[in-house]
């Protein structure tokens, strides 16, 4: 399988989140949208889609 590079952000996953939340009627708030993305995050990481890398390497 070939290895590819992608880079996570987790603001871009919280942004991702409002919009489709607001969508479907929710209105989260900012620290709810935080805290779905870090779940988001662990859960890639857990789930080896993705390895967690310093910003410095």
């Amino acid at each position: 399988m070939k290895e590819i590079e992608v880079i996570i952000d987790t603001e871009e996953i919280a942004e991702f989140f409002f919009h489709e939340l607001v969508k479907r009627g929710y209105v989260p708030t900012e620290e709810e949208l935080e805290e779905i993305a870090d779940i988001t995050f662990e859960y890639l990481i857990e789930k080896c889609i993705i390895d967690e890398k310093d910003e410095m390497d």
